[in-house]
């Protein structure tokens, strides 16, 4: 673990400070058995002259609660640096040096992704391995940016870009069904339907058919451990519900699983419904239909993971390497302003 320390006694945003203190620190604690040359986040021009760091790169390092000022952490980026203050800075060189490539899918938004349109909502079925929305990596490629894109090129004659409204999202893994607004004024309506959960969303999941005869009712008094499952025919239903959370160091890739409602874990229910046997990268496999109650952070992954159903290709929560983490959002339905919305997108297998 590197650790740089710092001391100033100017006002000013602390990601500033950094941003021009830190890449001078950064290359005496390297010296010269490290090239700061194609890192990413850090331009470098002559071989000798100081690099400069992206600020996202250095947004990063605050929010991963690297920085401390008087001792105390630190996490918001714009933090005020007011009268004398000390600053610390600890990182990894490993991983402060070099950052895993993100491998988005390429996408160009056309008029088949649009699965409904009318004058306030656009429905559109989104790729798998395609982010929503702008993230704090850099200037990624993502689906509401594309959407802009799209509507602008539709309409050029307009002077300033359309509005495009986020009022739900999907892992940058799951495919199917998102919607967005197009005008602000049913973005209130339309964000108390999704906060009372006045709304029916549905999943489809792929998971590898469980080997072996361990099995046992959902009903039954089973503590379902990892080997042990549901009775999987088709037609066959069963629950999960649980309080869960985040249950891994915020340094870390996020991982959710059960934690107990003392320890801030959150109530989460879903219903599962299996469809049918399928073949998917030749391996045998179940469809799973998946309907929420509530909506936690990676929920279906964790709750097919908790009864030994983790997703194909979900190595995160025990699943099988695959092309692509088979969890899809097909449907979604409500009523808005006496209107109803039921907009599905298939699964492509």
């Amino acid at each position: 673990m590197q650790e740089l320390k710092f001391s100033t006694s100017q006002t000013e945003r602390l990601d500033e400070f950094l941003r021009r203190e830190l890449p001078a620190a950064v290359v005496e604690c390297a010296g010269s058995k490290r090239s700061l040359s194609g890192v990413e986040g850090i331009e470098t021009t002559q071989k000798n002259e100081v690099p400069v760091f992206s600020n996202s790169k250095i947004r990063r390092l605050i929010l991963a609660g690297a920085v401390q000022v008087n001792s105390r952490p630190v996490l918001r980026p714009a933090f005020e640096l007011r009268g004398h203050s000390n600053i610390t800075v600890r990182f990894e060189a490993e991983r402060f040096f070099y950052e895993k490539q993100p491998d988005d899918l390429a996408f160009e938004m056309s008029d088949q992704a649009i699965l409904y349109e009318d004058e306030n909502l656009i429905f559109v079925n989104k790729p798998a391995d395609f982010p929503v929305e702008q993230t704090i990596t850099g200037n990624r490629a993502n689906l509401h940016d594309a959407l802009v894109d799209y509507l602008w090129k539709r309409n050029p004659s307009l002077r300033n870009p359309p509005y495009v409204g986020i009022m739900h999202r999907l892992d940058r893994t799951t495919s199917g069904v998102i919607m967005f607004t197009k005008t602000r004024t049913v973005n209130k309506e339309v964000s108390e339907i999704f906060q009372s959960h006045n709304l029916t969303k549905q999943y489809l999941a792929v998971v590898e058919a469980p080997r072996g005869t361990d099995a046992c009712h959902p009903e039954r008094n089973c503590n379902h451990e990892r080997n042990c499952h549901p009775e999987l025919d088709s037609g066959s239903q069963f629950t999960v519900e649980m309080f869960m959370g985040r249950i891994n160091g915020k340094s870390q890739q996020g991982k959710w699983g059960q934690l107990s409602e003392a320890r801030g874990g959150q109530y989460s229910k879903t219903d599962f419904r299996v469809l049918k046997p399928v073949t998917v990268e030749g391996r045998k496999c179940l469809l799973i239909e998946c309907s929420l109650y509530t909506g936690r952070t990676h929920q279906i992954r964790v709750h097919l993971a908790s009864r030994g159903l983790p997703i194909l290709g979900d190595t995160l929560y025990g699943g099988a390497r695959a092309k692509r983490l088979y969890l899809h959002a097909n449907h979604l339905s409500f009523t808005l302003n006496d209107k109803n919305y039921d907009v599905s997108a298939p699964l492509n297998l």
